[in-house]
């Protein structure tokens, strides 16, 4: 079928990425799909979807949307889904008490083109239908992105959720400018893949200096940290020098020697 001859090209965009955390229906993804292609979003990413994949009941849901379901990248692990991420919101009601910058989706869009126009690769996290993303997977996220929902009936379906972001998106998009909100590309920021080999470092010495106690408290002081380390946007150059600093405090005073494996 050949495009009509006054039709505007398409409008997608490979960024920002759209990753849903352990989906549970496919028609719920088929939806996400189709939002996305409608607002200019091309790229989908599933952790660990509960039915099988790929799913007939998302690609009739998607209605035309089927090249993202296609194209979509599939994980059992979100630490894989992520890996490439230099910049990750966590869509969520709930902050959990995390110590994490709050944006709404308008403020969320803006800062996401600017991220993107510095060279950023950020991806947006949806939780599973029935509870949303536990506090770990949370925490792996820079920014949390709350939807201005009625507080009294805040459980939004999933896929409405992803059409709420990708409005705010493609309408941030329309703007005639970029904010400069972010480090130019000259200083590459941390890949997710990166912090998390700088935070299991840390830990790892952490634990061996008997820092977490008592044990009971150390996932959350561990989700703390990051937290902290997080708000920082670190680049890849810091992450290294970072584990730079890790290693010459624990040489030679009682924590690993220096030809320990790290």
């Amino acid at each position: 079928m050949t495009r009509a001859r006054n039709m505007p090209p398409p409008i997608e965009d490979e960024w920002p990425a759209i990753c849903l955390v352990r989906p549970q229906m496919g028609e719920n993804i088929g939806a996400a799909a189709r939002a996305m292609l409608n607002f200019g979003l091309v790229q989908l990413r599933l952790v660990a979807p509960r039915d099988a994949w790929p799913n007939p009941k998302a690609e009739v849901v998607a209605v035309g949307a089927d090249r993202v379901l296609t194209k979509a990248r599939v994980e059992w692990r979100l630490e894989d889904a992520i890996a490439d991420a230099t910049l990750v919101l966590a869509a969520t009601a709930r902050p959990r008490g995390m110590e994490k910058p709050v944006w709404g989706p308008r403020e969320a869009a803006e800062k996401l083109r600017a991220a993107i126009a510095a060279g950023e690769r950020p991806v947006v996290m949806f939780g599973p239908e029935a509870a949303g993303m536990e506090s770990d997977e949370i925490a792996r996220a820079d920014t949390i992105l709350t939807l201005p929902v009625n507080p009294a009936f805040a459980s939004l379906n999933l896929a409405n959720a992803v059409s709420v972001f990708a409005f705010a998106y493609a309408e941030a998009r329309q703007g005639e400018s970029v904010p400069s909100w972010f480090r130019d590309a000259e200083s590459p920021p941390a890949t997710q893949e990166e912090l998390e080999t700088m935070f299991q470092h840390l830990e790892a010495e952490l634990e061996h200096g008997r820092f977490f106690h008592p044990m009971d408290k150390a996932p959350l002081m561990k989700r703390n940290l990051r937290s902290m380390f997080l708000r920082a946007h670190l680049t890849g150059q810091e992450t290294r020098t970072f584990r730079g600093v890790i290693k010459a405090l624990t040489i030679g005073r009682g924590g690993r020697k220096k030809d320990d494996p790290e």
